[in-house]
């Protein structure tokens, strides 16, 4: 059985395969050639899973139930093979609020072990980055409240990073950054932007004024949002400029020491009321850009506020890891 839960306000289905197939889906058996076949099985997938019925919808919500769909397991014992599905169809290399939620349905189902740490491989049809993209999952209690330590590795930065094509180079504390025409012709103020790969690819745009922080209802509007569209999404919904595989964006401002104010646009979604890699790659690029220290850093987004803890060796990020929570909702 389809099973919804909810990580920071970001919310997923959890489906079995053979649940899947029991509803007519011709989902291969084998994760990576789901992945390389998505085309065939994915949209009938979103539709069986994330459609509201008839006439439940509520008044002012999302166009579907959640934010996307999780398959897997596909084993019944550790590592785990899934696959994240966007709502439009499209495949993710990673989402940290999606495998928090993955940790959690795998712990409610008596599989993932308490005592050592756990492989997820996230299956997709990416060309620019290696799949299964592998992300180690433990156990842990943070101030009393017990969740799921992901390490999500070693960020990239920069262009080559995300595959970005035709952008220009601009310096904030001495660091590198990008100028996206694209985005900086919406707002002037969104003309510093560091690009991040956290397994799946980043554009944190740096602001100093919370006006210069969008709002997801702001973001949905067509003035803005068609605009955001085009930039985030691959061909053919977007235009696939810088990135022709597509960006996720974020927005970040500096509140205080170890503290980031974060909003977030996903390729694939829209805006979302929060994103684990999201918050991830906001915490490296403010660490960058001389914001954050190595250490424990938080990002507040609308859905909630997630700990990262950054990882510093000879001066560069050696690892970024997320901790998270959920639970399942009706």
């Amino acid at each position: 059985m389809a099973q919804r839960y909810d990580a920071r306000g970001n919310i997923y289905i959890v489906v079995a395969p053979e649940e899947l197939r029991r509803q007519g889906i011709d989902l291969p058996a084998q994760a990576s050639l789901a992945a390389q076949t998505r085309q065939a099985w994915a949209a009938a997938a979103i539709e069986a899973c994330c459609n509201w019925a008839p006439g439940t919808q509520p008044a002012g919500s999302k166009d579907h139930r959640s934010d996307g769909l999780l398959v897997g397991p596909f084993q019944s014992s550790p590592p785990f093979d899934l696959l994240i599905v966007n709502t439009d169809g499209t495949l993710a290399e990673r989402s940290g609020n999606g495998l928090t939620i993955f940790s959690q349905a795998l712990s409610d189902q008596g599989l993932l072990p308490r005592d050592e740490a756990c492989l997820l491989k996230v299956h997709h049809d990416k060309s620019d980055t290696p799949s299964p993209g592998q992300t180690s999952v433990k156990v842990a209690e943070v101030e009393d409240v017990q969740g799921f330590w992901l390490d999500l590795g070693q960020p990239g930065f920069g262009p080559s990073a995300v595959s970005a094509e035709g952008v220009e180079t601009v310096l904030l504390n001495g660091r590198e950054l990008s100028h996206v025409k694209p985005l900086s012709a919406l707002n002037g103020a969104w003309s510093r932007s560091q690009f991040a790969r956290v397994g799946n690819p980043h554009c944190v745009t740096l602001v100093e004024n919370a006006d210069d922080l969008p709002g997801n209802e702001q973001m949905r509007e067509p003035a803005l949002g068609e605009g955001l569209m085009r930039i985030a999404y691959a061909m053919p919904v977007g235009a696939g400029k810088p990135c022709p595989a597509g960006i996720n964006l974020q927005w970040a401002m500096r509140l205080s020491e170890g503290h980031i104010a974060a909003r977030v646009f996903e390729r694939g979604e829209g805006p979302t009321a929060s994103s684990g890699t999201s918050a991830s790659a906001v915490a490296c690029a403010a660490w960058r850009v001389g914001w954050v220290r190595a250490g424990e850093v938080k990002v507040t987004m609308p859905g909630g506020t997630a700990p990262i803890l950054l990882e510093e060796e000879q001066g560069e990020l050696s690892r970024v890891s997320l901790f998270g929570t959920a639970r399942m909702i009706d």
